[in-house]
């Protein structure tokens, strides 16, 4: 598990305190008294820094105000094909449409998150630690021990893996299972050719699961496409592209993705 996801770990298995939503309420009515006494006891270069710091939050706060006041906005409409044919001398004008600024700017910008995020398969099943692990029972006959375990689905493991020691070696990934390259389909130009594999970036069931390189359906990987001749805005070949997984390979023997671009 990344060193850095232990808390939402244990947040998604034991929940929150009972008393969070009250202790945030605290804090952030305590932020005022904090900004208040840091402005008048901060000296020197910090002081300079934590001053600009808040003038570009008024800056941003009064532009916010002034767009919840702007209550119409004047915009072009969205064009479609007219019913009935228009004269030549209309054909210029565009009957202006009227939004409200603060709406269309937010959804503009969650569908510009949106589709940065969006990938070919937005929902997987999750795959539980049951079905994924088996359990390896090891030691004297007479006080077995079961801490190690098997994984039963397709891994990536990268070129230069070496396996612990059998003594402290927790989780066993098959080298049978291990997969190095993906058949991987540019939906632009609607070719498939066959990638190595070069990480894998999330598997969206379990952070363990990025972890140990599980690929299932889903999963997205990072793949060398050097080979295709993608080039990027800057005019360098791109190396490096995020491709997800759209099949399961442990039932087809082969790892089939589409490229993100």
């Amino acid at each position: 598990m990344p060193q850095n996801e232990y808390i939402e770990r244990h947040r998604k298995l034991h929940g929150r305190r009972l008393d969070h939503e009250e202790r945030a309420r605290k804090k952030a009515a305590r932020e005022g008294h904090k900004q208040s006494e840091n402005a008048q006891n901060l000296r020197g270069l910090r002081a300079k820094l934590y001053a600009k710091q808040r003038h570009a939050q008024k800056i941003q706060m009064r532009k916010t105000i002034k767009q919840h006041e702007e209550r119409n906005v004047k915009g072009a409409p969205a064009e479609k094909e007219p019913s009935e044919p228009i004269p030549a001398y209309l054909l210029d004008r565009a009957n202006p449409t009227t939004a409200k600024a603060l709406s269309s700017q937010i959804k503009n910008k969650r569908a510009e998150k949106a589709a940065r995020f969006s990938v070919p398969i937005p929902k997987v099943r999750g795959i539980s630690e049951e079905e994924l692990f088996k359990v390896v029972k090891t030691g004297k006959k007479t006080q077995k021990k079961g801490w190690k375990r098997i994984v039963t689905k397709p891994t990536f493991v990268g070129p230069d893996f070496t396996r612990r020691p059998v003594k402290y070696e927790r989780f066993i990934r098959p080298m049978g299972l291990r997969y190095k390259k993906a058949n991987v389909t540019h939906p632009t130009l609607n070719v498939t050719v066959q990638l190595p594999i070069l990480s894998v970036k999330k598997n969206p069931s379990n952070p363990l699961y990025t972890q140990l390189g599980v690929l299932t359906k889903g999963t997205i990987i990072e793949v060398n496409v050097s080979d295709l001749g993608i080039v990027t805005a800057s005019g360098k070949v791109a190396w490096g592209r995020y491709a997800q997984i759209t099949n399961n390979p442990e039932n087809d023997g082969c790892l089939n993705a589409v490229l993100l671009v």
